[in-house]
């Protein structure tokens, strides 16, 4: 069988977003609001005092993977920790949390933050975390490939990530010359998104894709077939998940399936109840720091 090809090419164009930061985002804009089960996927940049401030979530997950620099979180529940890069944190939002996510070295902070939908059984559950560094990523190698196993698995190699909505998030980087084939589970909705270089993706007469571009991939195919032919290193990574084939309604922060659970939030929210209690009393350090 022919590999997936590739259906539709966007270009994540630079935009601001919380407190001074820069972001890319190819999924949860407006030519692309969701690809189930995915919400959101922001290459985001971000240099200290800027940042991402005190802010809730519910109904969803969020992945974040670090690419330079280091990041620190903090929320209600008193979980605090610092990302650095090659690390990854995959937090279940669940019923409810309040956290920030600040600048935590010099310079510029890069990363990768994918929201991943939770199905409708799943959206109330309590918060969850878990955090992985960069030495205990499994990786991979063979004949120019190198991938690091976020969740799912390639190469021989297993991540021992567990995925509440069924999830593979590869991060690929191939020397030049090499070729790929990474099979993909057949029920699953599937993207690339570069990080660096140019790669063919699909077909082996594909047309090149450069840095910063998502290419979501059709649903019948033999998995992800990946040349580079150029002389410089190609890093992309290559997500998939079961669609959770259920209703969505978003505000914000907030993902849930109808806009009564979407107005039920709001008023937990504002009334720091079912899972926001801890919300009234709460401030980040940074928090704290920015309001003096």
């Amino acid at each position: 069988m022919p590999p997936r090809s590739v259906v539709k090419k966007f270009l994540a164009r630079p935009q601001h977003e919380g407190l001074g930061a820069v972001v890319r985002r190819s999924i949860g804009r407006f030519e692309l609001r969701y690809f189930d089960p995915f919400l959101v996927l922001d290459e985001f940049s971000v240099s200290a005092p800027a940042g991402f401030p005190d802010h809730p979530h519910r109904g969803f997950e969020t992945v974040t993977y670090m690419l330079q620099g280091a990041v620190t979180h903090e929320d209600f529940e008193g979980h605090k920790g610092t990302i650095e890069a090659g690390d990854l944190q995959w937090m279940t939002a669940g019923r409810g949390i309040v956290h920030s996510e600040m600048p935590a070295a010099e310079g510029t902070q890069k990363g990768l933050q994918l929201w991943i939908n939770l199905s409708s059984k799943h959206k109330m559950i309590q918060p969850r975390y878990q955090e992985i560094s960069s030495e205990d990523i499994v990786e991979a190698a063979k004949d120019g490939i190198k991938v690091r196993i976020i969740a799912g698995e390639s190469l021989g190699e297993k991540s021992a990530i567990y995925t509440r909505t069924p999830t593979m998030y590869l991060d690929f980087t191939l020397k030049p010359g090499s070729h790929l084939q990474q099979p993909i589970p057949k029920s699953y909705n599937t993207f690339v998104y570069v990080l660096e270089g140019e790669g063919i993706f699909g077909p082996h007469e594909s047309a090149t894709t450069t840095a910063h571009n998502l290419l979501l991939l059709g649903g019948s195919g033999d998995g992800l077939e990946a040349w580079n032919k150029t002389t410089k290193t190609l890093r992309f990574i290559l997500v998939g998940g079961e669609p959770l084939g259920e209703p969505v309604e978003q505000l914000g922060p907030f993902v849930m399936n109808t806009q009564q659970e979407i107005d039920q939030t709001v008023e937990d929210f504002d009334n720091y109840t079912n899972g926001f209690e801890k919300a009234k009393h709460w401030r980040s350090q940074a928090r704290i720091r920015l309001d003096y």
